[in-house]
């Protein structure tokens, strides 16, 4: 009676797992190969399309830093043995070879950023910190600037606005040295006061539309990955 009733059990606990093992695969599925597609959180995002598995391979692209959306950057030639219309392009491609960790969004990030710094610098009669952005003659000729203003006993109210715009324009290896103008657009409002505080030039009640190149330039054989400014002019 006994074994009969352990038959029974065995039987019983057989029926459960069988039910168990039905229900967990009704749960789970099965793969068909229609599947929707998963998100890696390792991959670089890309388009709709790419995200969810129409990507035809594309695994390359890299999004560059923010820069305008209608102004895409030259093509950087990666074959050595390849040469580009472009003269801007085939700078571009000099300093990358030069200098593999150049980035041009990122580059010009920090040449925006360079602008406003120098702007407000030279506003404000900061030769410190002029002198660790410029190169020797371009900060000589700022400082000199400075001080002509000091001796007048004249203030410099210059406020960066707006930066409308920043293109690339040149590029080139010269030796070791890389070298970038950028063309800033920029919206400003500029006013000099004497020292009664009457304005002597400009108008700090107007906002004014400027258009300055300025030339940045680097050793890519050293060390330091900053930029220095080592030209400047502006179109009056």
């Amino acid at each position: 009676m006994g074994n009969g009733f352990q038959f029974i059990d065995i039987i019983l606990f057989a029926m459960i797992a069988a039910f168990l093992i039905f229900r967990l695969r009704n749960v789970r599925g099965r793969r068909d190969g229609h599947e929707g597609g998963f998100s890696d959180p390792m991959k670089p995002r890309g388009n709709k399309d790419a995200q969810n598995g129409d990507d035809d391979g594309d695994d390359n692209v890299v999004q560059l830093s923010d820069r305008s959306q209608d102004d895409d950057w030259p093509p950087m030639e990666e074959d050595a043995t390849t040469a580009s219309d472009d003269p801007l392009a085939n700078g571009l491609t000099e300093i990358k070879r030069a200098d593999p960790s150049f980035n041009p969004g990122e580059f010009m990030e920090g040449a925006a950023a360079a602008f406003e710094m120098i702007l407000n610098a030279y506003a404000a009669g900061d030769t410190s910190l002029l002198k660790s952005l410029l190169s020797a003659d371009v900060y000589g000729n700022f400082s000199q600037a400075i001080r002509d203003r000091e001796q007048a006993g004249e203030v410099l109210e210059d406020t960066l606005v707006d930066i409308k715009s920043a293109e690339v324009v040149e590029a080139f290896m010269e030796s070791r040295q890389a070298t970038v103008t950028v063309k800033f657009v920029s919206e400003q409002v500029n006013a000099t006061r004497d020292e009664n505080g009457d304005v002597v030039d400009g108008n700090p009640n107007a906002i004014i539309t400027v258009t300055d190149f300025w030339t940045f330039a680097r050793d890519t054989g050293s060390r330091d990955p900053n930029w220095t400014l080592v030209a400047t002019r502006s179109l009056d």
